[in-house]
Parts: structure tokens; C-alpha cells; sequence
């Protein structure tokens, strides 16, 4: 595996993959990489070639009072995964690559981002557009994987690639669980373990919703039971939500939907979410 910092060494290696014939495939992450990220590696490997997976903690996507100080960062460890799941190229851009002085670009993306963690968040998915739009561009690659864990992530993604002719394939990998039912995520390393033990309430709630709502049940009363059973947990609820699982917007009847949902235990943030059947909603 190499392990590139810099733009022009990452491009003279896509540029010898591109001689070859080869089609590539990228994973962006922040690293603290963890099992939901190796399933992206795997699902890569399955759709190109040749593997570019990056890391870089972006700071444009955290917020002034968020974790990026705190963000997980384990280089050597991420490295030896990457390496013995057979990732070709590990892109390790610093801060002043990825934003070097002058910087004044700032991708937007309408609609799918401004509620949900878009309205918990301000200002969080403009980070991430930019951020993906640079790595699109930097790599070039003719596909992309994302975990659907961050469902509102991949709808912004989706959307800012097909609406800029970026011309790649954005590939959604199911989310990846603990044994309890609890989505991988960097996040979940700072949970305390009486928080990790309650934190199961999440998945459970959104799946007792989904069961409830894909059998012709109340919607509403669904959605405000998972939000009691999450309060009783210990939860602080930011949403808990059901939408159309591609706009985002209000659920309709024989569409697939998807139920949301984002609170916090202890100090801690989690995000889940689960797809619905409707098509016995409303």
C-alpha cells in the first residue's frame, strides 16, 4: 500500500492505475477506522480495481462547540487495517493541502441538507459538500463509497454529484452493527460504559417504529413512542423522524422511506436509521 500526502504523488499514482485500464474506487473517512469502515474497503474491492480510501478529520464539518479537538485519530493503527485488507493507495492530504492559504470556496447543497442534522448542525453538511467535492476531484474516482449509517451524508453526496456532472457511481453500503444491534461508529469510543449499555435503546426504538408503521399503524404515535422510549434511556433527542428516503422530505405512501434519528447520551452523539416499508403508511 502507499501512503501519499501529497496531491501530486497521489496523482502520478491514479494517473499509472488510469494507463493500466483500471477502474477505481475511493472511501472517504476520517479515520479511527472500525469494522463498518473495512466493509466500505470490502465493498470497494468489489466494484474497481484499485482502492483509494482517505483520511482527514475536516474541520470545516465540525461545528465551534463540537468534538474536533477530541476527534479520534489513530494513524498506525488505521494504516496496518488499510494495508492488510489489500487498499491500494492511503491518502493522507494535511490541512494545507486540503485547505491552503486563500481558500474561499464553499460548496452548498439545497434541500436534502438543511433539515434533520442539516438544522442540528448548521453549517455541517456545506464542510462535508466541500470536502467530498475536493476528494471527487482530487482522486477522480469512477465510484464512491459511503456507509448509510450517515443517510443524510450519502443524500447530500448523491445530490451535489449528480447536480455538478461529476460522473462517478456514489454506492450506499448498509450500516454496520455490534452484536446488540448498535450502529459502528468512531463516535461510539467515547461512550461511558453505563452510556454504551443504554445506547442499545436507539436501534431498538427505530426498529419497534418501522414494525409498527409497516403494518398500517399510526405514524405519529410510532415516532412518539421511540422518542419515549429513547427519553426513558437517558437519551436527549435532536429528531427522531420519518421522511422519503431519497428527498428527505414528507413520507408518501408506496415510496421508500427511511426513519431517522439523532440524540445524545451522556456526551456523546449518535446517529441511527433504518428503512421503512410505506406502503401501508398513512
Amino acid at each position: 500500500m502507499q501512503t501519499v500526502r501529497q496531491l501530486a504523488d497521489l496523482r502520478e499514482a491514479i494517473a499509472a492505475f488510469r494507463k493500466a485500464g483500471e477502474r477505481v474506487a475511493l472511501v472517504p473517512t476520517m479515520g479511527a477506522l472500525h469494522a463498518g469502515h473495512m466493509a466500505l474497503v470490502e465493498a470497494a474491492k468489489r466494484h474497481a480495481d484499485r482502492v483509494v480510501v482517505s483520511i482527514f478529520v475536516n474541520p470545516k464539518q465540525f461545528g465551534p462547540n463540537e468534538d474536533f479537538a477530541q476527534y479520534p485519530r489513530k494513524e498506525l493503527a488505521d494504516s496496518t487495517m488499510l494495508s492488510k485488507a489489500g487498499v491500494d493507495i492511503l491518502w493522507l492530504p494535511p490541512v494545507e493541502v486540503m485547505y491552503p492559504a486563500g481558500f474561499a470556496t464553499n460548496v452548498s447543497v439545497s434541500g436534502v441538507s438543511e433539515t434533520l442534522d442539516g438544522a442540528a448542525r448548521p453549517g455541517h453538511f456545506d464542510g462535508v459538500a466541500t470536502v467530498v467535492s475536493k476528494l471527487f476531484n482530487q482522486v477522480r474516482p469512477d465510484a464512491a463509497l459511503f456507509g448509510e449509517k450517515d443517510f443524510q451524508q450519502l443524500a447530500v453526496v448523491r445530490r451535489m454529484a449528480a447536480d455538478l456532472d461529476m460522473g462517478l457511481e456514489v454506492i450506499g453500503v448498509v450500516t454496520q452493527r455490534d452484536d446488540d444491534g448498535l450502529a459502528l461508529s468512531s463516535r461510539n469510543a467515547y461512550l461511558l460504559p453505563e452510556d454504551r449499555v443504554k445506547a442499545v435503546a436507539l436501534p431498538r426504538a427505530l426498529g419497534a417504529a418501522a414494525r409498527a408503521i409497516e403494518e398500517g399503524g399510526d405514524a405519529q404515535a410510532a415516532l412518539a413512542h421511540a422518542r419515549d422510549v429513547m427519553t426513558a434511556a437517558g437519551f436527549v433527542l435532536d429528531y427522531v423522524e420519518l421522511v422519503d428516503a431519497e428527498t428527505l422530505g414528507a413520507p408518501e405512501k408506496g415510496r421508500p422511506g427511511r426513519l431517522l434519528a439523532a440524540a445524545r447520551i451522556g456526551t456523546t452523539r449518535l446517529i441511527d436509521n433504518i428503512p421503512v416499508n410505506l406502503n401501508n403508511y398513512g
